[in-house]
């Protein structure tokens, strides 16, 4: 008699077990396979109506079908509200990214330009991330570059600061972007506290669309200037009105009648798909960014959109109007949840005709070129990774290429990096940095650090998915060396018992020239590739990229290093307190040499936390 437990049942017929447990309720329902990984998260107005579409045996899409046929199980959340069940789903989604359902890949946050509001002189920044720092934001900006034209416009036509309050404080004569007319330079008294806030208001202004009145409340102060006779102002308002100039003509499309929108396209083609958003603020284009979000292909439009409008909007705040190429299956709905969000009224828009349907005519073009060019990229890194496959003899096309690399001064500051290539391209979430921890190591072991690295990689996979389902496992290592790195490699591959993984050794080879490597794999000879073989300089963008990023890790961890000060390690001294300190004692040695009445009056300090810091440096030992 057989032990062997009897093969799960899946398809409709499981399904159809589940109807007469489920009412008409609102909610939340999974899809589970035999091994109750989750295929597909959906909500549902009235949960028994929707599953029940499932538990017919015809009627669906390939990919539907596919799906009814692994399923094994099913869970069910109910809500109050269908607006509940849609925000449950779209949390559910981004969390365990199932299969079957449309995912956006890339959550990334915006940055956005901060004029700071806790100084007499309020600096202007970059900034991503949780708005806690006191000031006013502008945004959100597409990309890095969009903020840092926008910046560099805004200190050439408003001379605000953009040094750090430590930088400000310790300045006794100009810096060079008060040379070079990006300043005024408030660090030494070069304009008063009146005329630079007028500056403050006039870049917020800026920031804010009304940009028509201020250049011509500027170009009459100029022509009162030149009047009077004071050329170097009637010169610095010129080139004020010519930078306010410059920005608007940069953004290229700055519409007339749109002041806060997101423009966002949708272009499908070959089973994949691009949506382009384009960020309209203040009646200025803020840049555009295009998303790839996993589709099977036989998706309705209106599905993928809904479905990206409610992942991207997941963790970022909505504008007050979205100008949409292809409509939304439920878009009462959606904007009920948008407006839970945003706190105010969200509206959603398909234009057919007039300025805003030519903004989404143009997002629709920028989405199909960018698609267009992703097609054509990943066709190429699709015969780039045969061409491994074929040049180093291995079992299978790797789908998952990593490469390893080490940054150090003589042994000091050590990390250890490791950078992914796929069929798309570089995966640059699946890049790693490795702190070297190992106190035995020798300064500038580079094997031994090789070892830490490689070790405490595969020690991590082998936890997190030993039957190599998650697609983590690489199907090429690359290692920057020869015959040694090698040997050494397979030795530490061996001990964990993962003998089965490709790799290669990258050396420079002759004079250590760019297409002279050589390449080592264990027990075959060395051998190279040709000077114009395309595998060979796609294996010198991996290798050159690794060494980016570990140099890049190695140097940030050095300036961390180097800026660390004893008051990092008092327990309680956050950035706020260390830096009252620093502003009041003026060095951390000061600080700790500090009487304990000294320390209770500095502001922010409060007389338990003088107590701990006196503590730290006085009790110690």
């Amino acid at each position: 008699m057989s032990s062997e437990s009897p093969p799960a049942r899946t398809g409709y017929k499981v399904i159809q077990g589940y109807l007469r447990t489920l009412d008409s309720s609102p909610g939340v329902y999974r899809m589970l396979d035999s091994e109750s990984r989750v295929l597909y998260v959906g909500k549902a107005r009235n949960l028994k109506a929707r599953v029940s579409n499932y538990a017919r045996p015809t009627g669906h899409s390939a990919r539907i079908a596919t799906m009814i046929s692994h399923t094994a199980s099913m869970m069910f959340l109910t809500t109050q509200t269908e607006t509940e069940a849609l925000l449950l789903e779209q949390n559910l989604i981004k969390q365990l990214k199932p299969k079957y359902n449309v995912l956006l890949r890339d959550d990334k946050s915006f940055p956005n330009i901060l004029i700071s509001k806790d100084h007499d002189y309020p600096r202007i920044d970059k900034h991503r991330g949780a708005k806690k720092k006191k000031g006013t934001y502008f945004g959100p900006f597409a990309s890095a570059g969009a903020v840092n034209r926008t910046l560099n416009t805004l200190q050439r036509a408003f001379l605000l600061r953009t040094c750090s309050d430590s930088d400000y404080e310790t300045r006794t004569r100009p810096c060079l972007q008060y040379q070079i007319k990006r300043c005024s330079a408030p660090c030494v008294g070069k304009i008063e506290v009146a005329e630079y806030k007028q500056l403050v208001r006039d870049a917020e202004r800026f920031l804010t669309g009304k940009t028509t009145d201020m250049q011509a409340a500027l170009a009459k102060q100029m022509t009162k200037a030149s009047e009077d006779m004071e050329f170097e102002r009637a010169a610095a308002l010129r080139d004020r009105i010519k930078a306010l100039t410059q920005v608007q003509t940069a953004q290229g499309i700055n519409p007339q009648n749109t002041t806060e929108a997101d423009v966002i396209a949708l272009h499908r083609d070959g089973g994949q798909a691009c949506v382009q958003v384009f960020f309209i603020r203040a009646n200025q284009n803020w840049g555009n960014r295009d998303y790839y979000p996993r589709v099977s292909g036989d998706e309705d439009p209106a599905e993928v959109m809904q479905a990206f409008i409610g992942q991207f909007y997941a963790d970022r705040e909505p504008p007050r109007l979205l100008l949409l190429s292809h409509g939304v299956d439920d878009e009462d709905l959606v904007c009920e949840l948008l407006a839970d969000k945003a706190g105010r009224k969200v509206e959603i828009i398909v234009p057919q005709r007039g300025e805003k349907a030519e903004l989404v005519s143009g997002a629709a073009r920028n989405a199909r070129e960018s698609l267009g060019r992703k097609m054509s990229e990943t066709a190429t890194q699709a015969r780039l990774l045969r061409g491994l496959k074929e040049a180093f003899d291995l079992p299978q096309v790797p789908q998952r290429v990593e490469v390893y690399d080490n940054s150090h001064i003589q042994g000091a500051f050590a990390v250890g990096a490791m950078i992914v290539a796929g069929p798309e391209g570089f995966d640059k979430n699946q890049y790693r940095k490795f702190n070297i921890r190992g106190e035995e190591l020798t300064p500038g072991d580079d094997f031994g650090m090789m070892k830490e690295v490689l070790t405490r990689r595969f020690k991590r996979l082998l936890k997190e998915d030993p039957d190599r389902q998650l697609g983590t496992w690489p199907g090429l290592l690359l290692i920057d060396g020869g015959a040694g790195q090698v040997s050494a490699v397979r030795e530490i591959m061996d001990e964990l018992g993962v003998s089965d993984v490709p790799m290669v050794g990258v050396a420079k080879g002759v004079d250590r020239d760019h297409g002279k490597e050589e390449f080592y794999r264990t027990g075959k000879p060395v051998m190279a590739l040709p000077r114009n073989d395309p595998v060979l300089y796609f294996i010198q963008r991996m290798r050159d990229e690794a060494h980016r990023f570990a140099i890049g890790t190695h140097r940030a961890k050095r300036a961390k290093a180097i800026g660390a000060t004893p008051l990092d390690d008092v327990p309680g001294v956050g950035a706020a307190r260390k830096r009252a300190l620093l502003q009041h004692f003026g060095s951390a040695k000061a600080v700790g040499r500090a009487a304990l009445a000294d320390l209770k009056a500095v502001d922010g300090i409060s007389d338990n936390m003088a107590e701990t810091i006196y503590g730290y440096f006085n009790e110690k030992g």
